[in-house]
């Protein structure tokens, strides 16, 4: 418990730090809503697996507390080279794209052009001036800082971070990058992107948010995303997320689904040392759907861990999940999916899968899908399965004159290819498709 505190007494002169270095210019708003923040996580603190807590049950951030992590302050980003940023990026050069290095924007990285007319693509720092009204109105109004522990320190140091805002009836064709990257110069920085996705009535558009580290240094990336897809709106929503191994990466994405609104999601995790994705989606009104895909692949001592929980507060809604892991040496992962089915929310058609391949008897996976149905008229299926590669399948590959390393590599391929093929751009679908190719032969 002194840890604890005296961890979180860290944040506190972190904060101070925060207002001296300009802050205190900030809206009057913004700065009311960081101090409300931090005061909530100084009541909060960091999750513990204590009794009673199940969503933290797996995923001990005893190390992470323990850490002297020290916020990244400057507004100037770190200099890096072109080179170093394409190692991260995907298919097309004049997609638009928003780079931050080490927290801060990158502009000279960046690029927005060929964007519809209305369409805003801004970092946080630059919308404060030219969308203040609107920031005022959206932001944290998504992600419920009041008992979250690090979604209260995310938004407390909310200092810059990617504005998406897509009018009524504007569809956006080129997909929009949103790219994070830390230097690891030096040790123990923590950094707290924010990102806001809003999109009008009709309107369609597809968002890549991706996360990696240029070194193998040991950091904080405790990232918030908050998107509102409007009243049939269409968006896609990637997350790639590529950190040093030594790094940890807390992710919170929450979603909110207007009517007949259409949101598909597929998350991609093969870095980091410890990892959690919280992924929530709210369907507000009727109509509304979402897909969850996702994969992670981790290897050594890596830990990952996915919650998902899709709230059906309204019938004639409906979700398809599937998630699949493939883990080697000693590294684990937790999934724990929550499909919530709301009195009165007849006709909710959802399914939910999490499925995991185990190449190490080291290698541990707990999974727990779970429904909570408060409606009859419903139709809803969940499944986990864990298991190891089939010799059968491996016999017979290597019977037709295939080498053992090929054969492994075609078997844990084609378990994951599920997954990948359900990317719809294919620039992002063959580059996620090579990354992962690489990682598997890792996991061996």
């Amino acid at each position: 418990m002194t840890q604890q505190v005296a961890s979180v007494d860290r944040y506190f002169q972190a904060f101070d730090a925060l207002s001296r270095d300009g802050a205190d210019r900030d809206p009057s708003w913004l700065q009311d809503l960081r101090q409300a923040a931090l005061v909530k996580f100084g009541e909060l603190g960091f999750p513990t697996a204590r009794r009673g807590n199940e969503e933290w049950k797996y995923t001990n951030v005893g190390p992470l507390s323990r850490v002297p992590f020290r916020p990244l302050l400057s507004s100037t980003p770190a200099p890096i080279e072109r080179e170093d940023v394409e190692r991260f990026t995907f298919g097309e050069p004049q997609w638009p794209r928003l780079v931050f290095v080490d927290g801060a924007y990158a502009e000279t990285l960046s690029s927005v052009a060929l964007l519809p007319a209305g369409v805003s693509v801004l970092s946080l720092s630059e919308a404060m001036a030219a969308q203040g009204p609107l920031l005022e109105r959206h932001l944290a109004q998504y992600a419920e800082y009041e008992t979250k522990g690090f979604t209260a320190l995310n938004t407390a140091f909310l200092r810059d971070g990617a504005l998406v805002h897509i009018p009524d009836g504007v569809v956006v064709e080129a997909p929009i990058h949103l790219l994070f990257l830390f230097t690891t110069g030096e040790p123990d920085l923590a950094s707290h992107p924010r990102v806001l996705l809003l999109t009008g009535k009709g309107s369609q558009a597809t968002v890549i948010e991706s996360y990696g580290g240029l070194g193998e240094g040991r950091y904080l990336s405790n990232a918030v995303t908050e998107i509102a897809v409007g009243p049939g709106s269409v968006v896609k929503h990637y997350k790639v997320q590529r950190h040093s191994e030594q790094a940890y990466h807390i992710g919170t994405t929450e979603v909110a689904l207007s009517r007949d609104a259409s949101f598909t999601s597929i998350s991609v995790d093969l870095g980091g040392g410890l990892v959690r994705n919280d992924l929530n989606v709210l369907m507000v009104d009727e109509g509304a759907s979402c897909v969850l895909n996702g994969i992670y692949l981790v290897t050594r001592s890596q830990h990952v861990d996915n919650q998902v929980i899709v709230d059906h507060a309204k019938p004639y809604t409906t979700t398809r999940e599937l998630y699949k892991g493939v883990l080697g040496g000693k590294a684990r992962s937790v999934f724990h999916g929550s499909i919530i089915v709301r009195e009165g929310a007849r006709k909710v058609d959802a399914r939910q899968e999490d499925r995991n391949l185990l190449l190490s008897p080291h290698a541990e996976a707990d999974t727990k899908p779970a429904f909570w149905i408060y409606c009859d008229d419903v139709k809803c299926a969940h499944g986990a399965t864990c298991g190891q590669i089939n010799e059968d399948a491996l016999f017979y590959l290597r019977s037709r004159g295939i080498g053992e390393e090929e054969a492994r590599n075609m078997l844990t391929r084609a378990f994951v290819v599920e997954v990948i093929n359900s990317i719809g751009l294919e620039p992002l679908r063959t580059r996620i498709d090579e990354l992962a190719m690489a990682k598997l032969k890792e996991l061996w």
